[in-house]
């Protein structure tokens, strides 16, 4: 599944990813491989990025909230501040 992260000002991560785990405003989260079509909002929190289905290979980012888009296994994320995590 091909993952962007995006603010109004530059694009945060791009690349082929396992999966995502997203702070939806009704709680967390996660959109797979092949996930069906989808919009929703994000709360204030973290995005979890997951290189593997292991789950050991992941990037951390905080976020301000925002919107994600998954369509044709391509999820857009549309955040206003993200932070990269150590």
């Amino acid at each position: 599944m091909l993952l962007e992260i995006l603010t109004p000002e530059k694009r945060i991560y791009s690349g082929e990813v396992y999966g995502v785990q997203l702070p939806g405003e009704e709680g967390l989260f996660e959109v797979l491989n092949m996930h069906a079509p989808m919009v929703s909002a994000l709360a204030k929190g973290n995005v979890k990025v997951l290189k593997s289905a292991k789950g050991t290979n992941h990037k951390n980012f905080s976020i301000n909230g925002g919107f994600v888009e998954v369509l044709h296994n391509k999820a857009t994320v549309l955040v206003e501040g993200a932070t990269e995590l150590n």
